[in-house]
């Protein structure tokens, strides 16, 4: 069975060490046009043919980040897959911009994916029938729908959004229409989350910054991860200096979350 692909973002002065412990470069369009160090991080790793997922910067922005420079930056990058821009829990509009994104030409190695999004969980059901009666065969899930609580009522938050998404995910991949489908999981509340898939075979990819979150703000992993999402996002740490950016713990965690979710160690950290 294959593994699902695991990326942790971090901040600028890790981009160089996170290959080690990274399946592949999730990359935020934004800052290449921000930051001269993180752009070229990514034309290196185009070049080195490392696996790239571009993102449209929507959780970080508040809204998806300028069409002409995510299509610049598709055309220079050629990432592996591109996240088309969606409107956050609103199933019309992030519907119509996957079918407007599907006009375009793409780099021939480039495939789109598309988020799905709603704003109660009939909505996000919709939702993923829409995009996937446009051809897309890659779908993404945010981890940071209200509606989730909804779904999975729990007296602690964290935990309830990350038990009704699983809820959500696996009534997809109990639905006939969606038997070929893959899946990207965006972000976590909890780590410990995605042990609670059983490593499933559609579920291709996953991305979020939780480990190296929790440890630029000084928390380790306990035994089976945690029970809330840390305060931080990498608008707070992205200008962190190395030696403020507590390395160890971000380690530490980045193996731990391997480990409590069932996932194979990395080759050269095997020791947490």
């Amino acid at each position: 069975m294959p593994q699902i692909k695991i990326s942790h973002e971090v901040p600028r002065c890790l981009l160089t060490a996170s290959p080690e412990f990274n399946d592949y470069d999730y990359c935020l369009p934004h800052l290449l046009d921000q930051d001269e160090e993180y752009k070229q991080y990514f034309i290196d790793a185009r070049d080195k043919g490392r696996y790239v997922i571009m993102d449209n910067s929507l959780h970080e922005l508040g809204k998806a980040y300028d069409y002409d420079r995510l299509l610049h930056w598709v055309g220079e990058l050629q990432p592996n897959e591109f996240i088309v821009p969606d409107v956050w829990m609103n199933c019309a509009q992030t519907a119509a911009q996957a079918k407007y994104w599907r006009q375009y030409k793409y780099p021939k190695k480039t495939k789109i994916t598309a988020v799905i999004q709603g704003e109660d969980k009939n909505q996000a059901y919709l939702c993923a029938n829409l995009l996937a009666n446009l051809g897309y065969d890659k779908l993404c899930v945010s981890y940071g729908a209200t509606w989730y609580n909804d779904f999975f009522p729990h007296f602690n938050k964290d935990m309830g959004k990350a038990l009704g998404r699983v809820r959500f995910v696996q009534g997809l991949l109990n639905l006939g229409q969606f038997k070929d489908t893959k899946f990207h999981l965006l972000g976590c509340s909890v780590p410990q989350e995605f042990g609670w898939y059983d490593n499933h075979p559609q579920i291709e990819s996953i991305d979020t910054s939780n480990p190296v979150m929790s440890g630029l703000d000084g928390i380790e992993y306990k035994e089976n991860g945690l029970c809330f999402k840390p305060e931080a996002n990498m608008n707070n740490y992205f200008d962190v200096k190395f030696e403020d950016a507590n390395y160890g713990s971000i380690l530490y965690n980045v193996n731990k979350f391997r480990k409590i979710n069932g996932f194979s160690p990395y080759p050269d950290n095997t020791g947490q």
